[in-house]
This record gives structure tokens, sequence and C-alpha cells, in this order.
């Protein structure tokens, strides 16, 4: 048939209002193909649910998530306790919480592919822990164990899987921490005293049991069974889905492919796979993990109609003409919307039942912005776009598009008929309430406390992001049925490279600042220029600047005026910053006043193609650090490695950074003054290893070279490049670390040069360090290497290799574990005294 297009204008005033309590799906709609289609009208007929428990990003069982959604067809959701926000990032250098939001979004492509439902606790990442107690601790047990018990409770699952066990097999101590939470709230979420005021929105609810997806000793020797005693069920999960095209070995590569920050890209497996389950609670299980549980309409009441209808509806679906199932979807619809409307199963069905007639119909509802970010006040303009691909056998009536609401605003009632391939674009004017709130990360509003994130709406715990800042829901006749369709407003520009390319929408404050740095630090009284772009969130911006900062702070000028005309422009400001006698250290924050109020929000944008674009509106402040530190290296050469923020702070400090690439390497090295790797470095770029024998003479002829950290290869991919000798002696990196980042430091020689040369190390230099105190320490090393420090974590043995030294001709070598990585953009004062000593070596 042929395809038009008519365009109609829809022009009024509307104001919206942000929901938080619908959970609407970011982006389009995907068009599924028939196969796909079938599949889920099959799943029609399961009514069950599973709910994995795990700790972080990448640590689902990817195969077994894609077994229980795709072959099973079972209500499938991971719960992952943490974003993974303590990681180390491969792609760029965000760290903390924004690595989490990144490794959020890679979590929500993850389940895009392999099919179940992302959430996530509260709990934050704060880094490698080597106990239940201590990760426990930090988050504080009865609050994450409250946010297992809300998703049980909301999801309702018949079982639960566990990725880990909750004991030290686990390998970290948040891998046993949420083994340990899901067996307590498999026990507590059935117990009305319970958290008692979750029961204003749902109710207890008792699984039939808990279970722990028991390790495969050796991942390429899947038929090995788990040296496990007890209940043990073995499940083939290797399978091959003819309605999918693939095996779920090849799906689930794909869905752990998607956690690119962390490297995860795995190849894809079409062999035979075996999962197992060891029963950790409830009804024993002799063959299935399902063994007991009722998967059938039967367990809802007067739902035999209902169950008749769902076998006819699939026995006489057509895969050619998908549309010939709608009148059948129709009064499958109808028939669910007897049944008992509280119940999981009658909700969720008439759902599903009501998404499959769009899929069926390859109903395209859609409405775009002109711009991908409005102020609180400003009025946009809406393009929407429908159109129905299909008819409807036997139906005389047309797909009609009842009226459109532009989330709880204003109706517009339009009747229009829906021919198909005639499509519709309606073009509309939508008015951004002032009252509308800033599109930040609902777990980011507030600041972290200690290991928790702060979110005082109950009902946004678990969600994996935002619901939408707009939505558009569409009222459709379909067959004589009302449907209301609620999609989000997602901004689509097109690509020169990647084409069609969606964004979220979101609401931004009506201007933003960037001070240029992270950390300003001061070595004498000498003064900085602090420079500050102020961005404009909509046009005809202006008011005052000022940056107000701790006492003892010279800040001038006081303030300066700033006028934007544009929206999405910038203008740059400059202070200057001067230290007096009692300069304390601490924030400095820029304040935006305008007629409207004061605004003291900067601008972060996390931009990657794996993932949608990402805007956070993070405090406009920087560190003040006032530092009692000498540094006799002035010219310093950096090759970048994963995450890399140490060259800034080095620049901080008044040297020149000069980054080097592989081409650099085999020039002259020696106006160095000293050389540093960035962390995994060696991991990340491989053309490194090829001018080892280069830097190696650099070293022999007078330079320092200091390797930062690096990771062992892990022995999963064959296709881990092997590392070189890093030094001109022989050592080895183990997996060793010390987590407590207030762990004694032991200075093994206290006269080594490196303690004493040019800045006084002492215990007091290591006071204020974040997250931990290093990690992949050397170990094995030759008699030729000094180990520096000797620290450890409560109860375990010191450990020496967190920084190693040996001269090599005339120049000096070390590798550090120390991380130096996240202590230096931290502004930790001790961490910058103590590098400044190991680039200033040869000095």
């Amino acid at each position: 048939m042929r395809c038009t297009t008519r365009l109609l204008t829809v022009v009024f005033a509307l104001f919206v209002t942000f929901s938080t309590l619908a959970q609407v799906p970011y982006g389009p709609v995907r068009q599924k193909p028939p196969g796909e289609i079938l599949s889920d009208l099959k799943k029609l007929n399961v009514l069950g649910s599973v709910l994995y428990v795990a700790a972080h990003p990448d640590d689902e069982n990817t195969l077994l998530l894609a077994y229980m959604a795709k072959e099973r067809l079972i209500r499938t959701a991971y719960l992952s306790l943490t974003r993974g926000d303590g990681g180390q990032n491969l792609i760029g250098s965000e760290q903390g919480e924004n690595i989490g939001v990144i490794r959020t979004q890679e979590l929500l492509a993850a389940r895009r592919v392999d099919g179940p439902d992302q959430y996530f606790s509260r709990a934050y990442d704060f880094g490698f822990s080597k106990s239940t107690n201590e990760a426990v601790r930090t988050w504080g047990q009865d609050k994450v164990l409250a946010d297992v018990v809300w998703m049980i409770r909301q999801r309702q699952p018949d079982v639960i899987i566990t990725r880990f066990p909750p004991d030290p097999r686990a390998g970290h101590g948040h891998h046993s921490a949420s083994g340990f939470l899901a067996e307590e709230a498999f026990k507590q979420a059935g117990d009305p005293t319970k958290f008692p005021e979750q029961l204003a929105y749902v109710k207890p609810w008792q699984a039939k049991r808990i279970l722990w997806n028991v390790f495969i000793p050796n991942a390429f020797q899947s038929s090995k069974r788990p040296d496990e005693a007890g209940n043990l069920i073995g499940i083939e999960t290797g399978l091959y889905n003819p309605l999918l095209g693939r095996s779920y070995g090849e799906i689930a590569a794909e869905s752990r492919s998607q956690h690119k920050s962390q490297g995860f890209g795995v190849p894809a497996s079409r062999s035979p796979r075996m999962d197992y389950l060891l029963l950790k609670g409830g009804d024993p299980a002799e063959k299935d993990p399902f063994d007991g549980v009722d998967l059938s309409w039967k367990r809802v009441p007067n739902s035999g109609p209902v169950q008749t209808l769902v076998s006819q509806v699939i026995s006489s679906y057509q895969p050619a003409q998908p549309a010939a199932s709608v009148p059948a979807l129709v009064r499958l619809y109808q028939a669910i919307g007897k049944l008992d409307t509280t119940n999981l199963y009658v909700r969720s069905k008439r759902q599903d039942v009501q998404n499959l007639i769009q899929q069926c119909l390859g109903l395209w509802l859609e409405t775009n912005p002109t711009t991908y970010a409005a102020t609180p006040g400003e009025t946009v303009t809406l393009n929407t776009n429908l159109i129905s691909r299909s008819d409807i056998p036997g139906e005389k009536a047309p797909v009609t598009l009842v009226s459109m609401r532009y989330s709880t605003g204003k109706d517009s009632t339009l009747n229009l008929a829906l021919k198909p391939n005639d499509q519709v674009v309606l073009s509309t004017r939508v008015t951004i309430p002032k009252s509308m709130a800033i599109s930040q990360p609902y777990w980011l509003v507030k600041p972290i406390d200690k290991g928790l994130f702060q979110v005082d709406n109950q009902q946004l715990i678990g969600l994996p992001e935002n619901p939408p800042a707009l939505t558009t829901s569409f009222t459709v006749d379909i067959a004589g049925q009302r449907f209301i369709y609620t999609r989000p407003v997602v901004f689509k520009s097109a690509d020169p490279v990647d084409g069609e390319v969606y964004r979220p929408f979101i609401i931004q404050p009506d201007v933003m600042a960037n001070l240029t740095e992270r950390v300003f630090t001061f070595a004498d009284n000498s003064p900085k220029t602090a420079e500050v772009v102020l961005i404009a969130g909509r046009a005809n911006v202006s008011g005052t600047l000022k940056l107000t900062a701790p006492a003892g702070w010279r800040i001038e000028p006081a303030s300066q005026p700033f006028s934007i005309t544009a929206k999405g422009d910038e203008q740059r400001l400059s202070f200057q910053l001067t230290p007096l006698a009692d300069a304390q250290n601490g924030q400095l924050q820029a304040e935006m006043t305008t007629g409207d109020g004061t605004f003291t929000s900067g601008l972060r944008v996390i931009a990657y193609k794996h993932i949608p674009t990402q805007t956070l509106f993070p405090p406009a402040t920087a560190k003040l650090v006032k530092l009692n530190v000498t540094v006799t290296a002035k010219n310093i050469g950096y090759i970048v490695g994963a995450g890399d923020e140490v060259p800034a702070a080095l620049q901080q400090m008044g040297c020149r950074v000069t980054l080097l690439g592989a081409a650099d390497l085999s020039r002259n090295l020696s106006t160095y003054d000293a050389i540093v790797t960035g962390v995994r470095a060696y991991n990340t770029n491989d053309w490194l290893a090829r001018y080892q024998p280069n830097l190696m003479n650099y070293v022999k002829n007078g330079g320092t070279l200091i390797v930062q950290y690096v990771t062992p290869p892990s022995g999963f991919l064959r296709s881990e490049p092997a590392l070189p000798q890093l030094g001109p002696y022989p050592f080895s990196i183990s997996r060793e670390r010390v987590t407590e980042e207030d762990a004694k430091m032991t200075f093994v020689d206290p006269n080594h040069p490196l303690l004493n040369k040019p800045n006084k190390i002492t215990d007091a230099d290591f006071n204020g360090w974040i997250q931990e105190r290093g990690i992949y320490f050397a170990q094995d090393w030759d008699k030729a290497y000094q180990p520096i420090f000797s620290a450890h974590d409560t109860g375990e043995a010191a450990k020496e290799g967190s920084l190693i030294y040996a001269t090599y001709g005339k120049g000096r070598f070390m590798y550090t574990g120390l991380v130096f990585f996240r202590e230096l953009p931290a502004g930790v004062p001790g961490a910058y005294r103590l590098f400044a000593n190991m680039i200033s070596a040869g000095k």
C-alpha cells in the first residue's frame, strides 16, 4: 500500500507534571519479528516469577537469565545491589557515581538483549570489600535489607536465585553480602511485622524457595558438575531457540558484551551448557527450580475462559499476518479484565496482551521534542508520529486515535482514523511548569551517606533510572476496545554515521557552571586563576556569578555579571584565588543569581555510543587544597591508561605534562624528568609492550619510570594479551589489595629517599585517603627491588607490594598499586606529596 503523510497542527499551552509512580521504558518500542511475537504469545500461558540477586553489574549469569526469560518464559528480574560505582573504567575518565551511571545503562542494554527487568538497591559500591560484615556495615544492613524485601514484595517471585553464597567463597564482601541479604529477605518478606511501612504499597510475599546458582569450577568444562553437597538441580541452559534464531549462549554473550566500561566483551557460545542450583531455603525441589509451583492460569481464580482464549490465540497465530490475531487478543484482553485486577498476574498479563496488540499491528507511537532539554517555564515544540502498518482482517472499523494527553495535562480529542501505512504527524506546543524538578538521577539528588544513596520516595527505590520527564498517552480504539499506550518523550536526531540516535528529554536549570579544574592545589600563597564556564539552559539568561570558599581564601573579584543570549551558549569568567595564612581546605562553590533565583548546579554529559547520552547536574564545585609540597621534576611524560585524571593533578603541581603515544616512545625520551604510565595502561594499550625495551633504555640512561597498577590476565579470555616484563628485573602482579582506606602504612625503611626527598613523608600523609589503599600489588619480586610500605587489612598478614623501587643503570623504576588515580582527583594532600617524591626521584 502507498505510504502517505498527513500533517495536522494541534497548538495549545499544556502544563505537565513530573510523575514518579510509573516506570515507563526509555526510548521507542522495538518492533519484533514474527518469531519473537509468537514467543511472547506463548509467554501468556506461563504464570511464574523469578528474582535473581547479586551485587554488581556483570555479576549476573546472563545465560541463566536468558534461559529463564526466553525459554521458560518466566517473569524474570535481576536485582543488582549496587550500580558498580567503585569499579574502574576502561572507556573513559568517569569514576564513582559517574561510572555507576554508565554501568546502570549498560545493565539496561544487557536486559534489552536477554529479556529480564533490571532493578537496583540503594547500596553504593564503595570498592572491594573482604567481608560480608564490612559491606553491610558500610551500607547499613537494615536499609539494604529493606530494599531487597521491597523488591521481593513488588515482584512476588516464586523462586529467588542468588549468584553468590553468603560466605568467603564469594571472593568479595559485596558478593557474599548479596547472598546473605537475599537469604534474610527471603525469610522476612512474608512477615508483615518486617518493614511495615512498605505495606502501604505492597503486601507480604513468601517465595517458594531460594537457590544458589552454584559456580561451575571451569567455565570451559561446561559439563562438569560442581563439587557441592546437598539438593543440587542441574539445568541445561545452552539451548537453541528456533523462534529467535539463536542459542541462549549467543544471547548471553551479546548481553554480557554490553558491559563495555569493564572490557567484558565475550565470544558467543553455541555448545551445550549446564547450570546448577543448590537449595538454600524453602521447599525442596527434586528436578526443577519450579517444582511444586503452578505456572498455569489455575493460580488465578475463575480464569478458565482466559486459559482457553490464550490457547486459541497461540494455535491460530499466522507469522505472515500477525494482525490476524488482533481480534482474538482484544477478546482476551477483555476477558482478563473481568478477573481480580489486584492480582499481579492479571495486571501484568493484561498489559502484555495490550503490548502484543501493538506489536501485531505494527503500531508506531512516538513523540519527539525539537530540543533534548528544556527549563521550567520554557515552551517546547513536540512532534508526534503515528502509523498503523497493518489491516485487521475482518474488522471494518480502522484503528482510531481517540485522544492524546501529554503527561497529566489537557487532553486533545482527535478521533483520527489510522489507515494502514498512512502516517500522521501532530505538532504541539507544551509549556513546562515552573515547579518541575530538574532531571538529576533520583539516587544522586542528595549526597551519598557513607555507603548508601539517599532516596526519600519509597516508590522510586529499585528503579534503574528516573521516570521520563515527559510522556505522551495515546488513547487508541482497536476493534471496539480502547487502549492507552504511554510513551516517553525522547529527542531524536540523525547522525551521518550512526543514523537515528535517541536521547532522553530532560529538564535542566536556567544556568549551569563548570569549573575547569576539579582540584586546585596550592604549594604556597601564590594566586591561581579559576576559570568558570557558564552554560545557558535557556535563552536570554543573565545575572551575577560569585564563588564561595572556606575561611582563609581571597577571591577576586567578589562577583561578576553574566549575560548569555542563546540557549546552550557559554560564557567564560575568571577569578583569582589566593590562600591566606589560615586557608582551610574545602569546596569552592559557584553560585549564579538571576531574577528567577540562585542556581548552584554544574553540567556533566556522559556520552558513549553504546548507551543513551546521560546528563547530570552535580554541584558546581571544585576542591581547594593548601598543601606543603615541593616538586623538583618539571617535565613529565605520561602514557594514559584507563579512567585517567592523574595528568591534571600533575599540572596542578606545576609540572609540564606531555601525553605520549606509540610514535613518541620511539623517539628520544631523555628530555623527560619522569615517565608515568596510567592505571592499566599495559592492559588497554596493546602497543605499549612493543616499546618496553625503549622504556627500559630510558631508565638505564638515567630516567625515572613509574608504572601504576596493571591487572594480570584473568585466564577466562584467550584473547587477553600477555604482560611484558614490566620492570628491569622480574616481578609479578597479584590480586592482593588493602581495602581499608585507613589501614596503617608502615615504612619498611624510613630512611629511603622516596620517603624523605623532596618532601618528608609521615603517617599524616595517609590521612583522608578514600575507598582503599591499593590494589593489584606486586609479588615475587627480584631482590633488586625494595618495598617501601607494609600494610594490611584487619586480621590479615602484612603485604609489602604496594610500592616497589629499584635502580637500573643510572635511573630508577617503580611499580605501585597505590590508588593515586582515586586520591589525586579527590585532592588528598598526602597523595600529592608522595607522588611528588616519586616523580622527583631523579632530580
